[in-house]
């Protein structure tokens, strides 16, 4: 926390008592800024104080906490709510004066954007996030990963010479979807929007934030996702060796993100497919097999020789030294009654090894039951998603520019993991996701 070493005018007995603030004090209270605090403080030396760097900072976060859009309008509840701005930190004495100009504000956050500033900044959020690790069993376990697209509000260019107002590191992003309707038939919908993607990666058990980095909206999520492990591996090595599953939509479909995981960092993929297969086949023979084939679902079969009856093998397990997946014949795992059986000429098992077809063969088999419970978890991103829209307001933001929308981001992210650490140590761990209160 910030903490603020002057005396009040007023008599704060109980900060319960305060009703929203007391989630302000939470998130005061256990987010790791006292480095930042001083090299702010230390960057202003001995210039004018007129308004206290910790106290803008406390307002900013305030500023997330009660979901206020814009500058304007956190500074308008900070002129009315005296309350308010004696918790953040400002001078008692000078009321409603107290209250930074909007000029201010944008000095101050065009500091935080500076690069020797920044790396205190991202500490702030990630801090949080190693205590997490500490304090919360079996956190960074089951990670998942999604892209967001955040639409800009300004134009791409300015209005006249000189306007500063536009829009200058965005553009467009394009996402389709296919899905099926009502009929069961397959329809594409196409999502056009100006602006930038946040790429995201967070814990789905708690659905908290673990990374994220943001791009121009036309980036492909792939890439930057192995950019991103990549950096992981490089300044906080504890995210992926705690993780054992990774799971992401189909946009996420990509081999050398799967080796990635699993030959370099030994995490599970937990990846939707697409149908890459451009021949018309539906299946495959597995290499070494009269009767074995494999759809790009990686769904397993085995044709009879008698019959061409075709019969789903039975999952048998993954053997990681091996780098193998076992299946069984359906006929002994099932008690199908199998005419071909005396010709067959496998084995009761088989096993089939990953290099087969990267994409298709991974250590947790897609046709296995587990492999669609952790894929089910992934909704988790989409409910952080719905979150930061409704929530903390971006649906509604005004921010313009990559640096400026990162430093958002790292204040939100970090937001939300100081108030779910302050839940828990407060003993009330069922509402660490309450992060704040819906807006009406």
């Amino acid at each position: 926390m910030a903490s603020i070493a002057q005396k009040s005018l007023f008599c704060w007995h109980d900060v319960e008592a305060l009703g929203d603030l007391h989630r302000l004090r939470l998130v005061l209270e256990n987010l790791p800024d006292e480095e930042l605090m001083q090299q702010l403080e230390q960057r202003r030396g001995r210039g004018r104080n007129e308004y206290p760097v910790r106290a803008m900072w406390n307002s900013l976060v305030a500023g997330i906490v009660f979901q206020h859009p814009s500058i304007e309008q956190l500074r308008r509840e900070l002129l009315r709510n005296g309350q308010l701005r004696d918790l953040c930190g400002c001078d008692p004495t000078r009321g409603s004066d107290a209250v930074p100009s909007a000029s201010a504000y944008s000095r101050f956050l065009s500091t935080l954007r500076k690069r020797s500033i920044r790396e205190a900044l991202v500490r702030v959020f990630t801090s949080p996030v190693d205590q997490c690790y500490r304090e919360l069993p079996g956190f960074g376990r089951r990670l998942g990963a999604d892209g967001k697209g955040i639409a800009s509000v300004a134009r791409r260019r300015g209005k006249g010479a000189g306007d500063r107002r536009g829009e200058h590191d965005a553009d467009w992003g394009c996402h389709e979807y296919v899905y099926q309707n009502e009929r069961g038939e397959v329809q594409k919908s196409v999502k056009k929007w100006f602006g930038f993607t946040v790429h995201l990666l967070a814990d789905t058990a708690y659905e908290l934030p673990v990374a994220f980095t943001v791009s121009r909206a036309s980036k492909h999520e792939v890439p930057v996702m192995r950019k991103l492990i990549r950096s992981l591996d490089r300044h906080r090595p504890h995210i992926l060796k705690a993780a054992e599953v990774f799971t992401a939509d189909r946009g996420y479909d990509d081999g050398t993100l799967i080796d990635l995981l699993w030959h370099e960092h030994r995490i599970k993929p937990v990846i939707d497919i697409r149908n890459l297969w451009k021949d018309g086949e539906e299946t495959k023979l597995v290499a070494g097999t009269p009767n074995v084939v494999y759809d790009y679902q990686g769904t397993v079969s085995c044709v009879c020789m008698a019959t061409g009856t075709q019969r789903e093998m039975a999952y048998r397990g993954f053997e990681e030294k091996r780098g193998t997946l076992k299946y069984g014949c359906p006929a002994v795992h099932y008690g199908y009654e199998c005419a071909g059986k005396a010709s067959c000429p496998l084995a009761s098992c088989i096993r089939i090894p990953l290099s087969t077809d990267r994409r298709v063969f991974t250590p947790l088999a897609r046709s296995s039951y587990r492999w669609k419970r952790e894929y089910a978890k992934r909704t988790a991103l989409e409910r952080i998603h719905s979150r930061l829209d409704r929530s903390f307001s971006l649906e509604l933001h005004t921010i313009r520019g990559q640096e400026k929308l990162s430093v958002h981001l790292t204040l939100v992210f970090s937001v939300m993991s100081a108030l779910a650490l302050g839940r828990v140590r407060e003993n009330q761990p069922n509402q660490m996701r309450s992060l704040v209160r819906p807006a009406a």
